[in-house]
């Protein structure tokens, strides 16, 4: 495909600048066509960018955090950047990366299109080396010939690398262990059937997709010998906020003795975020969970009610793996050891 460009593993690029930054503009996998189709959309004004971040074309608390960083530089195209990052912001409550770039770019002080746009770069190269070091760190969790469950797609397509939780399956496939991934559906939006399946079938990773309410069974099985999951927002006492159906796997995992790992960067920390019960939470809307890809599944009356996410609490993690380094056990303390 002209333009395309790729990253380890032959993966399309999710995010993609192209051009200068007089002129140039922003290139997203729309991933709201996978698996069907591979799309792309070139945004080149401040309100594609926010569409695409709130409609979910571009998901991932890191890859919405680069994206909102480009974002910006096409503000300061327009001649409005302060205007344009404070409109950006709006786009998804959760996501706490997409605050830490705004921010990041605010806090240079300019409105000069080069200089944001170098910012937004080094963004965009440091979470991918982010990726990278979470995946060296997080690689000892995967065991040969062991069972890997994950939800949602905290992966290559939610980041500029290769992905959080995903990252210790690419390091570990690439030093040639034999292991199995269990994909959650991950409802109401599939982003674990459409996206996690998808990619990790890309890569040649040994992947099987369950329902949600499959989880339980596949543990119980002895399938399953770890989960890890990325994770939205991470309080200052270590609870996370992660896509709705990461708590209801915490809790099967304690249950079933297995260890429940979050990999996430430490700008995914909110240490001015005292506990879970302080992240908010976004609400969606009721079309998501009454239809399935345009097909009605529920009355359209029907009352219906749709968090994004949940929060897991810190005592049901066996630890949090960051680029830095493991937080193990997840304490106030040991968070501000690591972020703070």
């Amino acid at each position: 495909m002209p333009g395309m460009t790729t990253t380890n593993h032959n993966r399309p690029a999710t995010i993609e600048w192209v051009g200068d930054a007089a002129s140039g503009h922003l290139r997203l996998i729309d991933q709201t066509k996978l698996p069907g189709a591979l799309e792309y959309l070139d945004c080149q004004d401040v309100g594609s960018v926010w569409h695409a971040i709130k409609r979910l074309s571009v998901r991932g608390a890191p890859a919405i955090g680069v994206s909102a960083a480009y974002g910006c530089v096409i503000g300061a195209q327009a001649g409005t950047f302060g205007e344009s990052a404070d409109y950006l912001a709006t786009s998804r409550p959760t996501a706490v990366n997409l605050f830490w770039a705004i921010d990041r770019m605010k806090g240079l002080g300019t409105a000069d299109p080069a200089r944001l746009l170098d910012e937004a770069k080094a963004i965009h190269a440091e979470d991918a080396a982010m990726c990278d070091a979470i995946g060296r760190n997080a690689m000892r969790l995967i065991k040969e010939g062991g069972g890997v469950l994950t939800h949602c797609n905290a992966g290559a397509l939610a980041t500029a690398g290769i992905g959080t939780a995903t990252a210790p399956m690419y390091t570990a496939h690439d030093a040639g262990r034999k292991f199995r991934v269990y994909a959650d559906e991950t409802r109401p939006l599939l982003q674990g059937a459409r996206l996690t399946a998808w990619e990790l079938q890309q890569a040649g990773i040994d992947v099987t997709l369950i329902c949600d309410n499959m989880a339980a069974s596949v543990m119980r099985e002895g399938k399953i010998d770890v989960v890890i999951t990325g994770a939205d927002r991470i309080a200052r006492n270590g609870d996370a906020a992660n896509k709705i159906g990461t708590y209801n796997l915490a809790v099967l995992a304690r249950h079933h003795g297995i260890p429940f790992y979050i990999a996430a960067p430490t700008s995914t920390f909110d240490l001015a975020c005292p506990s879970g019960a302080d992240i908010p939470i976004e609400q969606r809307e009721p079309a998501e969970v009454q239809t399935a890809m345009g097909h009605p599944l529920a009355p359209a009356d029907v009352k219906v009610y749709n968090p994004a996410f949940d929060v897991t609490p810190a005592e049901l993690i066996t630890a949090i793996i960051t680029e830095k380094g493991v937080i193990e056990p997840v304490t106030e303390d040991a968070v501000r050891g690591m972020v703070g």
